[in-house]
């Protein structure tokens, strides 16, 4: 064999084996700013999806997002990745059914495993949004829809040779394909879920409602961090010295710089140099720089962070303005930075770094043809992504239900749904107090009101 193929395929493997550790991050981020009462639920939600993700992009994804077709989606190779393998490396003359992705040397196995692992992390965006009150069949059975039918008919417009890939749409690494489609999706079930119990009250009142473990969200966060010089620099699927040592360094500046941005927007506004503001702001920056990472200089990503890091500050404080309740801030980060990575192509991008894709940016003389391209993407995956997303979760609760009931809610999803707890021996005693009760220490009703509240649920 070829031994630069080789050499692809150990780099695209050892890449995707990195993103797939980034679901450790994501199970860890998600427990720890999750209540203590809900961390089997979250930790289970997050074990699962990757084996869901797994049965439905095989089955059904892959071909949709790869395969030859129109295009709006493929249309071969599709139940149960079928189709010759269209790997230069075989020798073979012919495109074969995958066509879209022939343009790297690797066996097509090393393709379908890294694209997996990328399909999973969409998925799980989803979980953080909707914590702390979701049933857990729902999430599950959603997660199914999301790896057929939402993640890959995007991934094909974009990715797939579609129709956003032809009006000159870029996205190196998914901050569009994968973080505002999971973003976009996180925010439909959050909305037509509902907010916690007791997270709002009336005339505006907001109740802070803490995360049980800061210590397990802040190594989720650097395993996140780690995962993503997999997600970045392994998105070239070749071992290219030149381009995987840049878009480290594109990477990491970008997540430094929001770091540092987001941890004094959250001094000058909250107060206090927040902490989990500060974790969520190293996460902006690492989605905001995922699209334009191999396109940009490191002085441009220094500049991407930076606005990331004040972004989803703010976007945290506006969420829970419009009554929005997101319990990590997923939205924050994947929807909110997914699209400003997104544009931020269409602004840095420098022709000189990768020839021959996107040209250059409004910032580096390019004019405007770039950005709108991108601006283009980012409306039409946002439409698809919600629309679909919010039916596919209305369906869901008008037939299986969405939602736990609210003394299931208020005792915990760990008991309710899982039988176990992931704190047993610490369980010293267990909670006295109604629901009407909890309700009225926490947001501002009276009994009376929360009664009330309770009945409507």
């Amino acid at each position: 064999m070829d031994p630069k193929v080789m050499m692809d395929t150990m780099w695209v493997l050892i890449t995707a084996m990195l993103v797939f550790w980034m679901n450790a991050g994501f199970a860890s981020v998600e427990a720890g700013f999750a209540r203590q009462k809900n961390c089997v639920n979250i930790l289970s939600k997050n074990f699962i999806v990757f084996a869901v993700t797994s049965i439905a992009f095989w089955f059904l994804g892959w071909g949709i997002m790869f395969g030859d077709g129109s295009p709006w989606f493929g249309m071969q190779g599709l139940f149960g990745l079928a189709g010759a393998d269209n790997s230069p490396a075989t020798g073979e003359a012919y495109k074969g059914v995958y066509g879209s992705i022939n343009w790297t040397g690797v066996p097509l196995l090393a393709k379908f495993f890294f694209q997996l692992v990328f399909a999973g992390t969409a998925a799980t965006i989803v979980s953080g949004a909707v914590a702390e009150r979701i049933k857990y069949l729902s999430f599950i059975l959603f997660s199914f829809i999301m790896g057929m039918a939402i993640y890959p008919v995007v991934g094909h417009w974009i990715w797939g040779g579609g129709w956003l890939a032809k009006a000159g749409m870029w996205d190196f690494a998914g901050s569009s394909v994968v973080h505002s489609v999971g973003g976009w999706a996180a925010l439909a079930g959050a909305m037509i879920l509902g907010p916690r119990f007791g997270k709002y009250g009336p005339n505006g009142h907001i109740s802070p409602i803490p995360g049980h473990n800061l210590s397990l969200a802040t190594l989720g966060t650097f395993i996140l961090w780690l995962g993503w010089f997999g997600f970045n620099p392994g998105s070239t699927m070749a071992a290219d010295p030149e381009a995987i040592s840049r878009i480290c360094i594109t990477t990491n500046s970008a997540a430094a710089a929001a770091i540092l941005s987001a941890t004094v927007a959250s001094w000058m506004l909250l107060g206090k140099p927040d902490l989990g503001m500060t974790l969520n702001g190293c996460l902006a920056g690492l989605v905001a720089v995922t699209a334009p990472c191999a396109f940009v200089s490191v002085e441009s990503s220094l500049i991407i962070g930076l606005v990331a890091g004040v972004l989803v500050v703010l976007a945290v404080m506006a969420f829970d303005r419009m009554r929005i309740d997101d319990p990590v801030g997923a939205t924050s980060v994947h929807l909110v930075n997914g699209i400003w990575g997104t544009l931020a192509v269409g602004l840095f991008a420098q022709d000189k770094f990768m020839a021959n894709t996107t040209g250059s940016g409004l910032f580096f003389g390019g004019g405007t043809k770039l950005l709108t391209a991108q601006a283009l993407g980012v409306f039409a995956v946002g439409l698809y992504v919600f629309i679909i997303s919010a039916v596919a979760w209305a369906l869901l609760k008008v037939t299986v239900g969405i939602r736990v009931p609210l003394q299931e809610e208020i005792a915990g999803l760990d008991v309710g749904e899982h039988g176990n707890s992931a704190y047993p021996e610490f369980l010293t005693r267990k909670p006295s107090y109604s629901y009407a009760t909890a309700v009225a220490r926490t947001s501002g009703y009276s009994t009376e009101a929360a009664v009330q509240e309770g009945a409507k649920r």
